[in-house]
């Protein structure tokens, strides 16, 4: 009898060991839980306005940011739409950049080679600190270079927000991918309209734009190079994408003063100020 359990058991316990390791392990899913996303969307609804951020109070709460972040690791997105996946790595990078401030707020200044309270004053913010997102284990720089550059719409770089006064403004909602154009048409649209974007200065001669343009310079290139009105054929590359970009909200004055093909086009030093709006008047 007992030698009949023992041999039972040895064909038992394998599959009770699969069983009892597929429930330890954490199981990817396909999307994420919609209670964490609504926790996301109102953590900004509350905490960010005009691209600040109240970091003060986000810390107080931060575990609703925490759980957030937390979820994203166990998300797999590969087979998912391709709006469902640039919504999905947007809200990622910028929960993160939200957690990364918190994590370290008050900042302290290290470097003087960036702003009191910036987030370059936080080691390795951007390039170095690693992150569980979407099953991969990746950088702030390499969810920007190597995951948002394959979907090919420049849109997406002014869409993050980097804890930066010079960054793309932060919505103060999340991206959907049932709304995903109308938002990222909508961030176009801001930059056009924001003097720390896009700067048209006549009195100078000069077409001023966010450094960002430069950074990502082969994909704005890539995007709208080709956009560009013929006048403009013998400049570079990324300065017709920059004057196709411009090109539908320009104002009449603005175009006139742009068919005479006289200006410079500048990139403007990029404001790596804390985007905090703690202590302005809440």
């Amino acid at each position: 009898m007992a030698v009949r359990n023992v041999g039972n058991m040895r064909k038992i316990c394998p599959a009770v060991l699969i069983a009892c390791a597929l429930v330890a392990s954490p199981r990817a899913q396909s999307r994420l839980p919609d209670a964490q996303r609504k926790a996301f969307d109102e953590l900004l609804d509350l905490n960010v306005r005009d691209g600040f951020v109240y970091y003060r109070a986000l810390k107080a709460e931060r575990g609703r940011l925490d759980a957030f972040v937390n979820a994203l690791a166990t998300v797999s997105v590969d087979s998912a739409s391709r709006e469902e996946r640039i919504a999905f790595w947007l809200n990622a990078y910028n929960a993160i950049v939200l957690q990364t401030v918190v994590d370290h707020y008050p900042i302290a200044q290290v470097s003087r080679a960036y702003p009191a309270r910036s987030i370059r004053q936080i080691p390795g913010a951007f390039e170095r600190n690693t992150h569980h997102v979407g099953g991969r284990t990746l950088t702030l720089d390499q969810i920007e270079q190597t995951v948002l550059s394959t979907f090919q719409d420049p849109r997406v770089y002014l869409a993050l927000g980097r804890g930066a006064v010079s960054s793309g403004r932060l919505r103060s909602e999340a991206y959907t991918a049932e709304r995903l154009e109308e938002q990222l048409a909508d961030t176009k649209n801001e930059c056009l309209n924001r003097s720390t974007c896009v700067d048209v200065d006549r009195a100078v001669n000069t077409v001023k734009v966010n450094a960002i343009f430069s950074w990502r310079e082969k994909d704005f290139a890539a995007a709208y190079g080709d956009n560009a009105p013929a006048l403009y054929s013998t400049r570079s590359p990324i300065e017709r994408a920059v004057l196709a970009f411009i090109q539908p909200k320009l104002l009449t004055t603005e175009r006139e003063f742009l068919e005479k093909n006289e200006f410079k086009v500048e990139f403007m030093p990029f404001d790596w100020s804390l985007n905090d709006l703690t202590g302005r008047g809440r």
